[in-house]
């Protein structure tokens, strides 16, 4: 099975050196510059990019970030660096062209590798396919929801239907609505989807109570 391709953004030989002892597990890659980089990954795109934020050619790796995950959105990024303040670690963090992690120098190699696997594990495609599997639950969940919520408004409006057809006076809302545990207001509409059906007269449904309603709803 192939290793796992991790492209290394850095400048610096002996902190590449150090990465290629950490990291010997892995097929590595590397580039000296942002733009170097982001040439490399159009054509052979890695499963981790580590980036190191102050390059070669006073290039900034965070000044990079957008592009690079433009290119490869799905791609966790590992941004390495000892000039960044925490607020700037906090804000290359965020957003929707994001890193994943934020590791400081000088590099801890056990913190390191435990990144590294992690992002291996839990990014990329698996992030992407965790996602869709959120967005799939949320969707059945909303369906469900509102299969619930119809099913109990056809129940009540054939109970309030019932009730307007034994009776020879006009509904009282407010007591329907105690009955119901609704707003008034749901029940005004009830009627009145009653009413479009034709299941109940038109004159079940009091004129006051929806002027009223609608005054209320414009205060």
């Amino acid at each position: 099975m192939t290793a796992p391709q991790i492209l290394i953004v850095e400048d610096d030989d002996l902190q590449q050196e150090i990465y290629e002892d950490a990291l010997a597990q892995y097929r590595l890659t590397r580039a000296r510059t942002a733009s170097e980089a982001l040439a490399m990954v159009a054509k052979d795109p890695p499963s981790v990019i580590i980036l190191d934020h102050v390059l070669a050619g006073g290039e900034l790796g965070l000044d990079s970030l957008p592009a690079l995950k433009e290119l490869l959105p799905f791609v966790p990024v590992i941004v390495v660096s000892g000039a960044l303040e925490v607020h700037e670690q906090i804000r290359a963090l965020q957003g929707p062209r994001r890193a994943h992690y934020c590791i400081t120098k000088p590099v801890d190699i056990h913190e390191l590798l435990r990144t590294v696997e992690t992002a291996l594990k839990e990014c990329g495609e698996r992030e992407i396919v965790r996602q869709f599997e959120a967005l799939e639950r949320s969707k059945r969940i909303d369906a469900l929801e509102l299969l619930s919520r119809s099913t109990d408004r056809l129940s009540r409006q054939t109970e309030i239907r019932q009730l307007v057809a034994h009776s020879v006076e006009r509904p009282n809302i407010s007591a329907l609505a105690r009955q119901f545990r609704v707003a008034r207001r749901t029940i005004l509409r009830d009627l009145q989807e009653l009413i479009r059906r034709g299941e109940v007269a038109p004159e079940a449904f009091p004129k006051w109570e929806s002027d009223s309603d609608t005054a209320e709803g414009e205060k």
